[in-house]
This record gives C-alpha cells, structure tokens and sequence, in this order.
C-alpha cells in the first residue's frame, strides 16, 4: 500500500480509501465486516462514510453503514488502527429531509448521534457532505444563479460551530464534500482570517467520465494544499466494462438503482467503450486503469473505492500497484478531448 499524508496535518491515510455507502443495503454486515478485515490486512487504514448511507437515502435505512462499521470496530478493537471520516448532509430537500431540516444549523446533533452509530468517541475527519446554498452540484455542469435563493451566508457560523466539536474532542480535522471553487475559497479565507478550523479536504467526483475538478479545483487544491477525496472513481461501476460487456450481475448498483445514471449517456457510454479499447491493448483490465488512473493524480490525497464483492475489492486495492506510462495518460487524455467530461 502507498500512504499520503492529509495536508496540514500528521495523518497518515493509505492512497486506497474504502468506501461503504452500499453497506446496509446491497451489502450486509457481515460482507461490510469483511470487507474491512480484508481492507486492513492489505494496508487500507482509511474508512469513509455518512450520516445519510447507506444509499439510496431511506428513512428505514439511515444510518445503517456507519452502525456496521461501529460493530466492526467494536468486535475487533481496530479503532486505533484506521482513520475514520465522516459527513452531515448539506442542505435540506425531500431526498434528506428525514434526517434533518436545517443543514448545518445542527451540526452537534449529527456528530453526537455518529458518534453513538460508530460506536467511538471521536471521528478523525468530519465532512460537509454538500452545500447549503443552491449551486451546480450533482451531474449539473454550468451554474445559474437563482436569486431566490433563501441561504444567508454563514460560513463563520459553520466553522465556528465545527470548532466547539473539535474542542470538545469529538472531531479532529474537517473537510468539504460537493463543493466548489468559490465555495472551498470562502471556508479558506474565513478560517485564515478569525482563526478557524481549517478546512483539509475536499470529497468531490472524479474519474475517467467526470474531470471537472480540474477546471478550477485542481488549481485550488495543489496551491491552496486541500486534498481531493476521490469518489466514484469507477462511475457507479461503468468504468469496469461490466455493462457494456453485458457481465453485470443482477445485484449490480445500476441494476438494482436505475435513478443513479449519471455515468450512462451515450457519450458517457462512447467514452467507456475507447477507454476499454485503451486498457484492453495494455494488457490491463479497465478497472484497473481507471482507479491507477485517479491514484496518480498529484492533487489527489485519497482514492475511494467501493465493492459489493472481495474480488472487487482485491483488484481495486491491487491498482495501487500499477503505474500508467506517459504513452497511456497521452491515450486517455485524447479521449478526454474528444468527449470531455461526459459525466459531471
């Protein structure tokens, strides 16, 4: 395993991040339970999850992953062996809206009752899982402004109430999820200017399908030193070949979850098939070429990767192994060119 250190911080968190927002839903316990045996025993150290997971967000369900990975951590006594992050949901809609109504108003309450779901006394990195404010997140590629927004600026607020957490002890660093450049710039700027919690992270898509963070964020990360969380490096599994090869087994998210189609336009669909085309004709699966891919980016602290299965698992682990030559980033890179971002 390769490990990068969370910027402006000691942590030490391996490249490979394991995700679980399936755990509780298409994953059981005790598969979410091996899965982290598994993770640990190959060098990952670094958990993520939510308030809201597993998903799709359920009120019967809420809760549910990080109430596995508690019972995990309990059982084997592993706290002190793995980096825990976690996040509370941003703004209300009807999607969350049986979690909490107002944001980040309460941002105690979602620690506290984290906390007791994770069975620990504290979370090493707590996230704002998206904005507040309306803005082009989720599969929107250019912003609107909508003047009837009702959000008032309140990014003192938020840092400030995510002090008292970390005074308290119940967390250690924060960081942003969803964001986007002006919004990581605003948390910046109010920390360095009253002295508030800095924000270390950011949780944003990025794949193969989906390089928007390199429009603007990228510039921010490298200069500003807030790493990228990598998630859905593999495009809810599109980027394993498995559908358009016609493999997909019938638990597989995009099967179980049709509503989840970010990654399955035609273009999205066009741009797989010439990636395929690329890892095929290097003797690599396009799993593989897509995570080594994300690994390899410099503004990248952490990949995280999901998996329904331990074979999964072990090839998405195993990418940290493999180093992609200028000859394949120049392939994708046209590919990218021809279809830019196709998901985002």
């Amino acid at each position: 395993m390769k490990y990068t250190t969370i910027p402006h911080t000691d942590i030490k968190v391996s490249k490979i991040c394991l995700g679980t927002m399936t755990w509780g839903n298409q994953n059981t316990e005790d598969e979410g339970h091996a899965q982290m045996d598994y993770a640990l025993e190959h060098g990952v150290n670094f958990f993520d999850t939510a308030e809201l997971y597993p998903v799709p967000a359920n009120p019967k369900t809420q809760g549910r992953t990080s109430e596995i990975i508690g019972t995990w951590l309990k059982k084997t006594g592993n706290r002190d062996k793995v980096i825990i992050a976690s996040k509370i949901v941003g703004r209300t809609s009807d999607y969350v809206a049986h979690i909490r109504k107002d944001g980040f108003a309460s941002i105690e309450d979602a620690v506290d009752k984290e906390l007791k779901r994770l069975q620990t006394d504290h979370i090493d990195l707590f996230q704002l899982h998206w904005p507040e404010r309306l803005t082009n997140t989720f599969g929107n590629r250019n912003y609107k402004h909508d003047s009837s927004d009702v959000w008032e600026e309140n990014f003192n607020k938020v840092l400030g109430d995510l002090e008292k957490q970390i005074k308290a002890g119940k967390i250690r660093h924060v960081g942003l999820s969803n964001e986007k450049a002006w919004g990581t710039m605003r948390f910046l700027e109010e920390s360095k200017h009253h002295d508030l919690p800095r924000m270390k992270t950011i949780q944003n898509a990025y794949s193969l399908l989906n390089r928007t963070f390199e429009g603007d964020l990228a510039e921010v990360a490298m200069r500003e030193k807030i790493g990228l969380l990598a998630y859905s490096p593999m495009a809810f599994g599109v980027l394993s070949g498995k559908y358009i090869k016609g493999t997909a087994a019938d638990n597989a998210r995009l099967k179980l979850f049709p509503r989840f189609a970010r990654y399955s336009s035609a273009q999205s669909t066009e741009a797989t098939k010439r990636y395929l085309d690329i890892a095929e004709s290097h003797g690599m699966s396009l799993a593989q070429m897509s995570l080594a891919f994300v690994n390899q980016r410099p503004f990248v602290t952490s990949n995280i990767i999901g998996a329904t299965n331990l074979d999964q698992l072990k090839e998405n682990i195993d990418s940290v192994n493999i180093t992609l030559s200028d000859a394949i980033l120049d392939e994708i890179d046209a590919v990218q060119e021809a279809i830019p971002n196709p998901a985002p």
